[in-house]
């Protein structure tokens, strides 16, 4: 019997560790908060968006960074898996738009609780307000080891937390989470352990994160949620990100579903180009549009321009569109030009917004980047440099969309951490 550590009781830390059990082995779960699961508990908008019910497919297609490193983690422990688990230990799912899954209740303290009875019945020790300070490791006989392609340099024998006491283990597993939301605990301690142990580190980034905009106009929109909108975000000629739904103008530029996608590209090609282009008919072709314009027009041909758009936008994006189209707020429809209307149906297929940045981690729902997986195995989790070191969740740079799928890379790659090779049994 392995004595498995496992430092992080979020989402990946608590399926590693019934894992673990369930393979046979004593398991020692650290939490440094004061709870389990504190992240977790503010997810989905305190809802907890448990996994997405998409097929395997949908699933891959959603992975923004490293998708093809976490196929052997979703076939072993698929979004089937997770249900099944929750939902045994007490909390009922559904599923709602989109294929979200999310507890009965609405409530995310039901999913930590029903986690919390899955580790209680496995006998999982938990150990909260435990700080690990750092990784204990020591050298390999004749200083590295080369096995199945890994070209191990040390092993992890166990960890001195922040009060002085040292602990061993056979197994150390970190899901310490990335830098996103730090009021919750993931301040990067497990970049600081990976680096220490020589392994490589991907500079982290907000992701699923509003964006900053440099328009200054933007902030007369502050408020304004609009709805099945289409959006692209292009770098130059290259098209980085297209997504239809609904965003949110803020006070320093655009939030809401689809600019939280569309941060999740940004972050990686950012430079001086960046602009997001959102269609505000998408139902609309441009040969449609224009005949909806001039019906307008006609209906209201002696009114004055700034007074016929109200069919077309909403009120407070009115006075924003009749200034970037270029034609004269006061001047009567009737004698707008063919070339003015176009302007017009331009602007509105193709409404642009310069990019100069990210809200902080503080807003981020994830984190980009993390810890190389050019340095684990994506069939167990385990470091290809130390052995018996394993890495799982949001502390690895891979990250999804949102609709629940971030989460459900925290299960499968806790799961395969903790399950040692066997297959789980429910």
């Amino acid at each position: 019997m392995c004595r498995v550590l496992v430092i992080g009781a979020g989402a990946a830390g608590m399926m590693a560790a019934v894992a673990a059990a369930d393979a046979g082995n004593r398991v020692l779960l650290l939490e440094k908060n004061e709870k389990l699961g504190k992240k977790l508990f503010i997810t989905g908008k305190g809802r907890c968006n448990v996994t997405n019910a998409a097929a395997e497919e949908e699933l891959f297609a959603n992975v923004c960074t490293n998708a093809k490193f976490l196929y052997s983690a979703f076939d072993r422990f698929d979004n089937r898996s997770v249900m099944e688990l929750i939902e045994g230990a007490g909390c009922p799912l559904k599923t709602e738009r989109g294929g979200r899954v999310f507890p009965v209740s609405d409530h995310s303290s039901d999913v930590i609780a029903a986690l919390r009875r899955a580790l209680e019945r496995r006998g999982v020790e938990v150990r909260l307000g435990a700080e690990v300070k750092e990784l204990i490791t020591q050298p390999l006989c004749g200083g590295w080891e080369e096995t199945a392609g890994k070209r191990l340099r040390a092993r992890c024998t166990g960890v001195l937390l922040e009060n002085g006491e040292r602990i061993t283990g056979d197994r150390c597993i970190v899901c310490t989470g990335g830098v996103s939301y730090p009021s919750t605990g993931s301040t990067g301690d497990g970049y600081r352990f990976a680096e220490r142990t020589g392994h490589r580190i991907v500079p982290p980034r907000p992701a699923l994160v509003p964006l900053t905009v440099r328009e200054n106009w933007c902030k007369e929109l502050m408020g304004l949620s609009l709805r099945n909108v289409a959006l692209r975000m292009v770098n130059g000629k290259k098209e980085l990100y297209q997504g239809f739904g609904e965003m949110l103008f803020t006070h320093f530029g655009v939030s809401g579903p689809l600019v939280l996608s569309a941060s999740s590209f940004y972050g990686r090609r950012k430079n001086d180009d960046v602009k997001l282009l959102i269609d505000l008919k998408p139902a609309l072709d441009s040969e449609q549009l224009d005949k909806r314009i001039l019906r307008d027009f006609e209906e209201q041909k002696n009114r004055r321009f700034k007074n016929v758009l109200g069919g077309l936008f909403p009120a407070k994006l009115i006075p924003v569109m009749v200034e970037r189209s270029g034609i004269a707020p006061d001047r009567q429809v009737n004698e707008v030009t063919r070339q003015e209307r176009r302007r017009l149906l331009e602007l509105t297929k193709e409404f642009s917004l310069t990019v100069s940045g990210t809200r902080s981690f503080a807003e981020a729902i994830v984190t980009q980047g993390g810890v190389s997986v050019r340095d684990v195995d994506p069939s167990t989790m385990e470091s290809k440099l130390v052995k018996g070191l394993y890495f799982a969740g949001e502390v690895l740079d891979v990250d999804a969309l949102t609709g629940g799928f971030n989460l459900q890379i925290a299960w499968s790659t806790g799961y395969l951490s903790g399950a040692g090779g066997r297959n789980y049994e429910l």
